[in-house]
């Protein structure tokens, strides 16, 4: 008998679902999470007092009328609870609060997914199953990229291939589909950065892991809540929370210049002596323009990091609960 097995026969499990203007297909989300919950409550794999916590991130629709007559409603038998942010704070930030608030409810294991059903819920029993077998962080990993865009399958493999080279761990095809247990909460809860890559964080915690393949169906209703810039932003946290690579590669792309300006410099010297004319305007705008962007490119990045330590610095709350359900 694993470890897990001895300590929780039937540990308490909270699926934490993040929220944003999710009113077309929350109905529809709540009632296959409780028919999985009710489900693992018959095998005997989770505890009576297991639950749904749907974490709202100041959505501007009905999104929290709609979980209060979850949670109100006798119906559910307590099923359902939930907390609402006092502001859209983001998803990784949103989902972090929900995590939290599962673990000072006492959850043993909790699983977090999107509100949208893309994740397929039938693998939180094989999420389960890995727990009780000693797991304490189970990855749920995209076995293909069939609903995705071509585009979004190159930008996404480009995205892992660029990560791995620059030194940050993740698991690739993995989102934010996962099950961590308590102890690997507590770990997270001691990450205080403003930024939070939860894809980058949760590896480096260094417990036991396993991985559950599934397959990423399309979206059941509403629109996307990752477009194009919110994939770019979650990016560059990505890489500037975990690497400094790019700050690396500003100082090489220096020493390079100076070296071009070096033999530029020799080859001017050399046609001086020679009496040659140096000659070719057009090198040398295009050679002014290159360096130019090449600065600009370099002040960049330098401010990517430099605002992220100013509002590092500034201490503030990642978020504020403005209301939360019993």
């Amino acid at each position: 008998m694993s470890q897990h097995e001895h300590m929780h026969q039937r540990p308490i499990l909270y699926v934490v679902v993040p929220c944003y203007n999710e009113e077309e297909v929350l109905p529809e989300t709540s009632r296959r999470l409780e028919a999985k919950l009710r489900s693992l409550m018959d095998a005997d794999k989770i505890a009576r007092d297991s639950r749904v916590l749907l974490a709202n991130d100041g959505s501007r629709d009905r999104t929290w009328e709609l979980i209060c007559e979850l949670h109100d409603d006798p119906s559910h038998d307590g099923i359902f609870t939930g907390i609402s942010l006092a502001h859209n704070r983001g998803h990784q930030n949103v989902l972090f609060a929900g995590l939290m608030a599962a673990l000072e409810r006492g959850c043993d294991i909790s699983v977090s997914m999107d509100a949208d059903l893309q994740d397929d819920i039938d693998a939180i029993d094989q999420m389960v199953d890995a727990y009780l077998g000693g797991a304490d962080i189970v990855y749920g990993v995209r076995n293909d990229r069939q609903t995705d865009s071509r585009f979004k399958r190159c930008t996404a493999e480009a995205f892992y291939n660029v990560m791995r080279r620059m030194g940050t761990e993740t698991v690739p095809n993995s989102a934010d589909f996962r099950l961590m247990d308590a102890r690997a909460l507590e770990a997270l809860s001691l990450y205080g950065e403003t930024n939070l890559f939860l894809r980058g964080i949760v590896p480096s915690l260094g417990f036991e892991t396993a991985e559950v393949y599934y397959r990423r169906a399309e979206r059941f209703a509403g629109e996307s809540k990752y477009p194009l810039s919110k994939m770019l932003s979650l990016a560059v946290d990505g890489i500037t929370s975990f690497s400094v690579t790019p700050l690396r590669m500003v100082t090489l792309a220096g020493i390079v210049f100076v070296a071009i300006a070096l033999l530029v410099l020799v080859y001017a010297l050399v046609s001086l002596l020679f009496g040659t004319t140096v000659s070719g305007w057009t090198s040398l705008l295009i050679s002014i323009w290159f360096v130019g962007g090449a600065l600009m490119l370099s002040l960049g990045i330098v401010g990517e990091y430099v605002g992220r330590i100013y509002m590092e610095s500034k201490h503030r709350p990642r978020y504020i609960v403005a209301e939360e359900l019993s």
